[in-house]
């Protein structure tokens, strides 16, 4: 009994500290966007897409080794360490007066993001294989550190600069981040009990042996995809509504946070699910949901103006009358469909594309016409909304089964390497992170060469697709390989 308080303790602990390792980790999208829009700093675009992700960078690349110290000393002092040592780069981002020193401050502040390698390490040992999704899925929900930041970090920032009469005031901001870091690392390590894997006691070679292991990839490439794929939109949303839907950044980070905050809670009902049905039902359900709403993604706002069917002469003759609804060519009389206004009205809420369709004279009164000439062109007008509410619910679904995927990807880590959760997972975070750091910067590279912001949503069903074959071709292989137990056992 005493064990299970300790281990239930421990869960929370780690979920708060989680919670907000990772406001601290997503605070650049906020700042660096605030200092810039009020004159602060004379950054460009480049250069502010860089401070945003250099912390994601950062964060991911130390999963590895942090989960690797984790297996081996516990995650007590680990955790305690880390959010020490990231509060002091944290402290000194609100001093940085040049971008080389925000630069600076952000890769070490940037360690935070190493925080869910540590504590999907630390959660693991206390719970039993059949309890352990729930568990990482509860801790996972410190997702949502994210969605506090969007919606919290504005209004601090508006009220420490006097609503921008005193705007140096935003220094005072980091250095609240930097108390919360350091706070929650004393909690943390006063409150908590160490626990460590037997594992962590073997030699550094034998505990990286699993990274040999290609299911370790594969794990990798699901995460790169739902936790990958969601720091990447928390971030690439706002300028997405703001260009495509000219919504002002204000509505545009609230529409935004409809996607992150939900993703983040619902990690912990992913733990659920996956520990009742299993992690591989799961991820089917996800990867297949993800798949569908971003391939209906893929068609932007567009008007498409294109030849239609046109109407020629059944003989030859002299037009002797033109009109919008009539061309008269002897004793024939061809009737036109009425040219409609070409201006719809975005108001309305339009779910499928809209087909209109008319004709334009192509003759005058007194020409002389052959059979077969054309006398009036088709004209086919299509014009496709794409309602922004109709995307915002499609954006909340990904969200969705990207918060419950990231549960279930962690479900089958200590499934499969029980000794080896610190570094696994680790490595899988890596992946992960790494997902969030290099798809904005394909998401850029897409919208400058095909000049289509759906390009997002290509790139994901493209991510999406890779992940559904690479696992119905591993269920085909498992399935096989038992049928054929089964055979010879009987």
């Amino acid at each position: 009994m005493k064990e299970q308080k300790t281990a239930y303790t421990v869960l929370a602990l780690n979920t708060l500290a989680f919670t907000v390792c990772f406001a601290a980790w997503m605070l650049n999208g906020v700042l660096v966007t605030f200092l810039v829009d009020n004159g602060v700093f004379n950054w460009d675009a480049a250069q502010m897409g860089v401070l945003i992700g250099i912390p994601v960078l950062t964060g991911s690349i130390m999963r590895l080794p942090l989960g690797v110290l984790t297996d081996k000393y516990g995650g007590r002092p680990v955790y305690a360490i880390l959010m020490l040592l990231s509060a002091i780069p944290m402290y000194l981002l609100g001093q940085a007066n040049s971008y080389n020193e925000f630069l600076i401050y952000s890769l070490g502040f940037g360690m935070t993001g190493a925080s869910f390698a540590v504590g999907i390490a630390f959660s693991s040992v206390w719970f039993s294989k059949e309890k352990q999704g729930t568990a990482l899925g509860i801790f996972g929900a410190g997702n949502a550190g994210a969605a506090l930041t969007t919606m919290g970090a504005p209004s601090i920032l508006r009220n420490l600069t006097d609503g921008g009469a005193n705007i140096e005031g935003w220094r005072q901001l980091p250095q609240i981040y930097a108390i919360a870091l350091a706070v929650m690392a004393v909690i943390f390590y006063i409150f908590s009990t160490n626990k460590k894997p037997a594992s962590g006691q073997r030699k550094l070679i034998e505990m990286l042996a699993p990274l040999k292991n290609v299911r370790v990839w594969r794990f990798g490439l699901y995460y790169f995809l739902v936790f990958g794929g969601f720091v990447a939109l928390a971030q690439w949303l706002v300028p997405y509504y703001v260009n495509v839907y000219a919504m002002s950044i204000v509505t545009a980070g609230l529409l935004t946070s409809i996607f992150s905050l939900p993703s983040g809670l619902i990690r912990a009902v992913g733990g659920v699910l996956s520990d009742r049905v299993g992690a591989r039902v799961v991820m089917y359900w996800v990867l297949g949901s993800i798949a569908v709403c971003t391939f209906l993604l893929f068609f932007p706002k567009m008007e498409i103006e294109s030849p239609g069917s046109g109407i020629m002469a059944r003989r030859g003759g002299t037009v002797t009358a033109v009109s919008e609804t009539e061309i008269h060519v002897g004793n024939d009389v061809y009737t036109l469909d009425p040219v409609l206004v070409r201006d719809v009205d975005d108001t309305e809420l339009i779910l499928l594309p809209k087909v209109n369709s008319w004709h334009e004279a192509k003759v005058s009164v007194g020409d002389q016409v052959l059979k077969k000439e054309l006398l009036a062109q088709g004209i086919t007008h299509i014009y496709f909304q794409a309602n922004v509410w109709v995307f915002t619910v499609m954006v909340f679904v990904i969200g969705i089964a990207m918060g419950i995927g990231k549960a279930a990807v962690y479900k089958y880590i200590p499934e499969y390497f029980p000794d080896e959760v610190g570094v696994v997972g680790g490595i899988v975070g890596v992946v992960g992170g790494l997902g969030g750091f290099v798809s904005p910067i394909i998401f850029g590279r897409l919208l400058k060469s095909i000049g289509l912001w759906t390009t997002t949503w290509m790139f994901f069903f493209l991510i999406t697709l890779t992940c559904l074959i690479w696992l119905s071709i591993v269920v085909r292989k498992i399935t096989k390989k038992d049928t054929r137990i089964e055979a010879s056992a009987s």
